[in-house]
């Protein structure tokens, strides 16, 4: 008999990096369905039958609250209709930023998160996850997961494009992270020291250049959300140097008029495809797609596994 490929699955959004991880992994696209009710509640239907397939979700979590109970769904039907395993390629992964109570009464919402999400798919994949308190994504998810690390892939692309290069990191613990970055790239670097004073509020000094000018500054980040460390940093440098900074960042947030007011300073802004973004240029696909490879054609989750209730069926209820 011959066996089935994995099966992806798209949710709305993600159909070209579906299809990216598809031609990699040598698996099947599957077809998928949905849309709103009147009321705003979710109809999804599963075009493609997952019966006896091994099967992953292809979701990147920004602005996560409209996207996390269609992934529910999706899993849920996955499941009652025969699927051996079902996982999530989430490239960018939601809720890590609140990982400690800082104020009476916060919900501490990368824990409840990671809980929520362990329960319904059996393995996660993602990039460069934003962990801070946390030593790896295992210390909050119950379910075997992967952080793919994106460096690779900046380095190639800043090596094809940035002559001469002086890596800039954003703050003191993205130092390893940047080193890595400059080793690859064969480049030095420097790490800037930022103050956080709110959630668009950042204080930036620059240390000192001495025998680095004339090289190009890259501004190397994991999120740009509010992009202001990057909007302060490039200011800072176009006084201590005299080539334009190119920004890179892996995830793509940019809320309201962040990535138009950096683009206004900066000489390029560069971002991985982890999220849907007019600034993608690095292709993070093919790193991806060999940790979902690995996870999606590993055996399957035992079914006395706890974490989730078995199915009954509606006509079973109450016999």
């Amino acid at each position: 008999m011959t066996e089935l490929r994995p099966l992806l699955f798209a949710m709305p959004g993600n159909e070209d990096m579906a299809a990216a991880l598809a031609s990699h992994m040598d698996a099947e696209l599957g077809e998928i369905e949905t849309r709103r009710f009147p009321d705003e509640e979710t109809y999804l239907r599963l075009l493609t039958n997952p019966a006896g397939r091994s099967i992953a979700l292809v979701c990147t979590l920004d602005r996560p609250d409209l996207k996390f109970l269609p992934i529910v769904f999706a899993a849920s039907a996955a499941r009652q209709l025969g699927a051996i395993s079902v996982g999530l390629v989430a490239p960018y992964l939601s809720y890590l930023r609140q990982d400690k109570r800082f104020r009476d009464g916060e919900a501490i919402t990368s824990e409840g998160f990671a809980r929520a999400l362990s329960s319904e798919v059996d393995w996660l994949v993602t990039v460069d996850p934003h962990l801070h308190r946390y030593g790896s994504l295992d210390a909050i998810y119950s379910i075997p997961s992967s952080a793919v690390a994106a460096a690779p892939a900046i380095a190639t692309w800043i090596s094809a494009n940035v002559p001469d290069p002086l890596l800039i990191g954003p703050d003191s613990e993205s130092d390893q992270w940047v080193a890595s970055v400059a080793a690859l790239v064969g480049a030095p670097y420097k790490v800037l020291i930022k103050e956080r004073l709110g959630d668009r509020n950042v204080r930036i000094s620059v240390p000192e250049l001495e025998g680095l000018t004339g090289r190009t500054p890259v501004l190397v980040d994991d999120i740009a959300s509010s992009a202001q460390t990057m909007l302060q940093a490039t200011r800072l440098l176009r006084e201590r140097t005299s080539e334009p900074t190119i920004c890179i960042a892996v995830h793509a947030l940019f809320a309201q008029e962040s990535f138009a007011e950096l683009g206004a300073v900066a000489g390029a802004v560069v971002t991985t495809n982890t999220v849907l973004h007019a600034s993608n240029a690095i292709d993070v696909s093919p790193a991806i797609a060999l940790d979902a490879a690995r996870l999606i054609n590993a055996p399957p989750p035992s079914r006395t596994d706890q974490r989730r209730p078995a199915f009954v069926p509606i006509l079973d209820v109450g016999k």
